[in-house]
């Protein structure tokens, strides 16, 4: 048996049982036995049954005297054992699994591992772990007993077991990679040491060293891959080199109907940089909704225009592509540069005279002639799959000449995911907001609110001629979820006309085709209505700047950092604005999480504190299997981040001093664990 051997190649483990397996993300026996526990049971304490105390978490010895089923008078079947010692006799409860008369038959020594309860008014047992006796150390009993993630049909027990069966077969595959003087440097236990440590343990301190050095690899080699991507991406490479003209940029900034500010200076001046390389640019800009991120990209665009190339803008929507189209348009048409929208319902202008590209994923399939293009701007990379990506930038690429790639995001990225998922990426931040913004006053709010809230909306939108946004997180009624949970929009919509009869009310959802989103968008900016419902598709793409008020409802749905990006349609100009955040839920945990939207923290605060409550899927509004996910180490770790970092950029730089690395390296044999 081998670390690379399929699961099935562990005795007893079936097909059925490799694909209850692979929902613990198990695929081989490395997987298995890198399935680290996320706590343990102390079973440590071995007593004699005369000398055993209610409530104590314990191990006994004994030999079964008695084992039987026994019907309560509600029809459950119990089954009752009373185990024997030198010292006294115990009784044994467990419920539901008749099996156990027949596996564990009257005169089995057996250890029980629990806690001591009462049952019937004796001292008893309810519900112990058990392991028949036999030489040698316990899997079950008599130690820290590991738990583990679970899933449907798979236990811990199932997985001490298998685990205690495999590891003696595979543990000298465990070789150490990292030098004797980082180890030293670090105080990390040699990986063989680390894989018996957390599912072996002594005590719990070895455990967690364990599990520091284990989470360390996991880090490391998320780490160097990235730095593989960039290595791949500079080596296999070449890109349009771009002469930066200082004067000509100076005269389109100057054309601008604002002044940039010192953070979009800053990333103008990072990416025009890049731009002039002879490998192409990799680079994210993050920032705010409404930091001015487009305007930054506009600018890159505009150098490569002045080199006689082409740029394609790729949105994540229809709606936010037609908005890039409209605000490019409006900034180039002073130069006459020409722009073109492609979207899946076909291209808007002519395409032979075209200088910039704006469209969606269309613009991978349309028969668009992409040869001279040298910058690709991405908009929320985390919405495209790689392949998509991919695919726009081969598409782009001519004659292994590549083009520089700028992704755009509203998503704050916490430092701990960009140290360790972005290090091929050169980052940009912009952390201002425009002069002239105003901080918008966000209240939290409960169900019993919302009517008197719907209330003052409406008398605020007929005294000061402003417009709302309502927000809910489903399109119709959920199965699961009831309409008292969540508020769907098409429901939504109609509660509404109830409760605000004197303004006009439009809806708009992801089930509609584009020319109804576009309507009802048009018909919104124009002032035909005065509140929209919409469900988050809303989240990107709508400017609207005299929208002054946004409900969000079933706000526990959402994350901090999506609350925030939604948050972010109103307050998009001089006037007032106000956030009304709806939870349908009265947990304290979440109410305090909502909270943190009430105070004058950043979005980068608020996307730190959701990686910190809620996990990375939550910080992107994504899922998805996988996506940022670390199976040991935790975002918490940050010292742990920083010292993975470390050594990824000196094995990178220096092999060298990595043989053993650099040869895993080499080979593409990087794995976490």
């Amino acid at each position: 048996m081998k670390l690379s051997s399929p699961t099935t190649s562990i005795p007893n483990v079936g097909a059925a049982y490799a694909r209850r397996l692979e929902k613990l993300e198990i695929y081989n026996v490395r997987d298995l036995l890198t399935h680290v526990p996320f706590r343990y049971l102390d079973f440590r304490n071995t007593k004699s049954i005369s000398s055993l105390n209610p409530d104590e978490l314990v191990t006994v010895g004994g030999e079964i005297t008695e084992i039987k089923n026994i019907y309560t008078k509600w029809g459950k079947k119990i089954q009752l054992a009373k185990v024997r010692d030198k010292t006294g006799t115990i009784e044994v409860v467990w419920f539901n699994q008749s099996y156990l008369v027949k596996s564990l038959p009257e005169g089995t020594s057996i250890f029980l591992a629990g806690k001591v309860g009462w049952f019937s008014r004796k001292l008893a047992m309810i519900s112990p772990e058990y392991e028949i006796a036999k030489a040698g150390p316990g899997v079950h009993t008599g130690r820290l007993i590991p738990v583990y993630h679970e899933t449907a049909g798979i236990s811990s027990k199932w997985l001490r077991s298998k685990i205690a069966l495999v590891y003696p077969l595979v543990e000298d595959e465990f070789a150490e990679f990292l030098p004797q003087k980082l180890l030293t440097s670090y105080a990390f236990v040699l990986f063989k040491e680390a894989v018996k440590s957390v599912h072996f343990p002594k005590n719990l301190d070895e455990a967690e060293k364990g599990r520091v050095r284990l989470s360390f690899n996991e880090l490391l080699f998320l780490q160097l891959a990235s730095y593989l991507r960039k290595e791949e991406w500079l080596k296999n490479e070449v890109s349009y080199q771009i002469a930066v003209d200082q004067k000509e940029i100076d005269s389109f900034i100057n054309s601008l109907p604002f002044t940039l500010t010192s953070s979009q200076d800053s990333a103008v001046r990072e990416i025009l940089e890049d731009l002039k390389g002879a490998s192409p640019m990799n680079r994210i800009l993050e920032g705010d909704v409404g930091s001015g991120k487009t305007v930054v990209s506009a600018i890159a665009a505009f150098a490569s225009f002045s080199n006689g190339f082409q740029s394609v803008f790729m949105a994540p929507t229809q709606i936010l592509a037609q908005q890039h189209f409209e605000t490019l348009n409006s900034l180039f048409s002073p130069f006459k540069i020409r722009v073109t929208l492609v979207t899946s319902e076909g291209i808007k202008k002519g395409v032979g005279k075209t200088d910039i590209f704006v469209g969606t994923h269309a613009l991978i399939h349309r028969k668009v002639d992409l040869d001279k293009a040298a910058l690709v701007v991405i908009d929320e990379q985390h919405r495209f799959g790689v392949e998509q990506r991919s695919h726009l930038i081969r598409k782009v690429g001519k004659r292994k000449i590549s083009p520089h790639v700028l992704t755009m995001t509203a998503t704050p990225i916490p430092r701990t995911v960009a140290l360790t998922f972005y290090g091929d990426l050169a980052l940009s931040t912009l952390r201002e907001l425009p002069a002239g913004r105003k901080k918008i006053t966000t209240w939290v709010l409960t169900p019993a609110k919302r009517e008197a809230a719907y209330s003052w909306i409406e008398k605020k939108i007929l005294k000061d001629k402003v417009q709302a946004f309502v927000i809910c997180p489903l399109i119709e009624e959920s199965q699961v979820e009831s309409m008292t949970q969540v508020k769907a929009a098409t429901k939504e919509f109609e509660n509404l006309k109830k409760l605000m009869p004197k303004v006009k009310l439009g809806l708009i959802h992801g089930k509609m085709s584009l020319t109804d989103k576009s309507w009802a968008i048009e018909d919104f900016s124009g002032g035909g209505t005065d509140v929209l419902v919409a469900t988050p598709v809303v989240e990107v793409g709508i400017d609207i700047p005299n929208a002054c008020v946004m409900v969000i409802e079933g706000a526990e749905r959402f994350g901090l950092a999506q609350l925030h990006q939604l948050r972010g349609r109103v307050g998009r100009s001089d006037k007032k604005s106000y956030c009304l955040v709806f939870s349908q839920s009265s947990s304290r945990g979440i109410l305090t999480r909502l909270t943190a939207l009430t105070k004058s923290i950043s979005g980068f605060e608020l996307a730190e504190l959701d990686l910190k409550l809620r996990g990375p899927g939550e910080v992107f509004g994504v899922r998805q299997h996988g996506f940022l996910s670390l199976k040991i180490a935790s975002w918490q770790d940050t010292e742990l981040i920083k010292k993975a970092k470390e050594v990824a950029l000196s094995i990178t730089k220096n092999p060298k001093s990595f043989p053993k690395l650099a040869k895993m390296l080499k080979g593409k044999a990087i794995s976490p664990n």
